[in-house]
């Protein structure tokens, strides 16, 4: 059986995966804090981000694959203490797959569990139009309260939601995806109304709805 293809640079995504069996991969908060400061550590070196959410037993984040220019202009700000005499572009795909082992690690070790914690292989749809990019966003915020963890998506604490509507600095692309909205107000218009599954169908496999 062939594999999903790998991710291309410079092409947008829908990423998201679950935990294997359905089990949670998040157990208390801290787990949600760790994932995504592995996040930035694997990901921010080769995708810019544009929204995400960490339920309990999975994940959804939209993503841009940076080019190979892109990935070696962030390597090079980042090493500004010495001189990069070569530079070899990441496996984006790869990068992903080290995100998901190295996190699967430590919460084996720390809960004494074995065994994959994520299904394989995790979830990638090319997002190819303005339309699914605002589809797409406003369903990945809007998931907590799809899948009843919530009353309402906005108490969720572990989504981008907030973060794209504050002023605070920011490492997602809060400019682009609120120029997508035609603003902030915009953009939380949108989110008051609830996105069906015929509008996000193409961007979701089937056993996300």
């Amino acid at each position: 059986m062939t594999g999903p293809a790998p991710l291309q640079y410079g092409q947008y995504y829908h990423i998201h995966n679950r935990g294997n069996n359905r089990e949670n991969i998040f157990i208390e908060e801290r787990n949600y804090r760790y994932f995504l400061k592995l996040y930035a550590k694997y990901i921010e070196p080769i995708a810019d981000t544009y929204a995400y959410c960490l339920l309990r037993n999975h994940f959804h984040f939209l993503v841009r694959i940076k080019t190979v220019e892109e990935q070696e202009k962030t390597l090079r700000v980042s090493e500004t203490l010495r001189v990069l005499e070569t530079f070899k572009p990441k496996s984006p795909s790869q990068q992903f797959g080290n995100l998901f082992n190295a996190y699967a690690k430590t919460i084996n070790k720390t809960y004494q569990r074995t065994g994959s914690l994520f299904q394989h292989p995790f979830g990638r749809i090319p997002v190819t139009s303005d339309e699914y990019f605002v589809y797409l966003i406003t369903y990945i915020h809007q998931n907590p309260q799809k899948h009843g963890f919530v009353d309402g998506f906005r108490a969720w604490p572990y989504s981008s939601y907030h973060t794209l509507i504050s002023t605070k600095p920011t490492r997602l692309k809060r400019d682009d995806v609120l120029a997508w909205f035609n603003g902030s107000a915009a953009f939380q218009v949108a989110h008051q109304r609830e996105v069906n599954d015929a509008q996000i169908a193409a961007l979701v496999s089937d056993d996300f709805f």
